[in-house]
């Protein structure tokens, strides 16, 4: 078996070790004798995204959203958009969630468009959303106990019908009032953890990758690991964050 993972933006989106995630990956299919093809889509080149199995976008800080916003716009937003409706896999953080919405609007009012593949929106605030913080993810997206690191301005608003990721237990999640965090749309998991998330949260990259594999092959039964010492990090921090 083999998954071919997209890596987009990785000259600009990797904010707080977001890479960790494609490392996390290619190891734990690894020590499972399944291939990983990592291909790197930076600004400038151009590729059909319905070729891939699973997509990873990381986070970023509001001026380099800004700055890729010509370049989604030459084909990739609609490359992207595809292979949503087509049920690829997509892994997309903080900012590279931010931009499968609607549209941002900074806190001054200046508006800028996204890709509008799912119905969600952010609007800029004071003060930041920032901490280590801690969420369930909801049946679909596998019902684990998630752990990661939170820093954003945005309130993200999620548009009728449209499934929250997760259910925030401490932290801010997508707009610090009605408790969401991130997205769960077709194969697509938003968030806002960075840290990087799937490394201290390892059922919940066994998920992404099951929902990946079973995609391409129709089933995917993932053999166990030994995750003792990514589970007793995982434990303290929920320790920690639920006092």
């Amino acid at each position: 078996m083999e998954l071919k993972i997209c890596h987009m933006y990785p000259d600009v989106l990797n904010l707080y070790g977001d890479r960790g995630n494609i490392l996390c990956l290619r190891q734990r299919l690894g020590w499972r004798g399944i291939e990983a093809e990592v291909t790197e889509l930076p600004i400038g080149e151009q590729a059909s995204l319905a070729d891939f199995d699973l997509i990873f976008i990381g986070g970023g800080q509001d001026f380099e959203q800004e700055a890729l916003l010509a370049d989604l716009h030459r084909g990739k937003d609609a490359s992207l958009r595809s292979a949503i409706e087509d049920g690829v896999a997509l892994l997309a953080i903080c900012g590279g969630y931010q931009m499968l919405g609607n549209y941002y609007e900074t806190a001054e009012g200046k508006r800028c468009d996204f890709i509008g593949a799912i119905d969600f929106h952010t609007v800029g605030s004071e003060p930041r959303m920032i901490g280590n913080y801690l969420f369930r993810c909801g049946d679909k997206s596998g019902g684990s106990t998630v752990v990661g690191f939170e820093n954003h301005s945005g309130k993200t608003r999620l548009g009728p019908g449209v499934e929250p990721l997760g259910w925030v237990i401490s932290g801010h999640g997508n707009n610090g009032e009605d408790g969401t965090e991130g997205v769960r749309y077709r194969n697509v998991f938003g968030t806002y953890s960075h840290g990087p998330l799937l490394p201290k949260n390892p059922a919940f990259c066994d998920f992404l990758l099951q929902t990946a594999l079973a995609r391409k092959y129709g089933s995917a039964e993932l053999a166990p690991l030994d995750d003792a010492a990514e589970l007793a990090a995982h434990d303290e921090m929920v320790k920690r964050l639920q006092v």
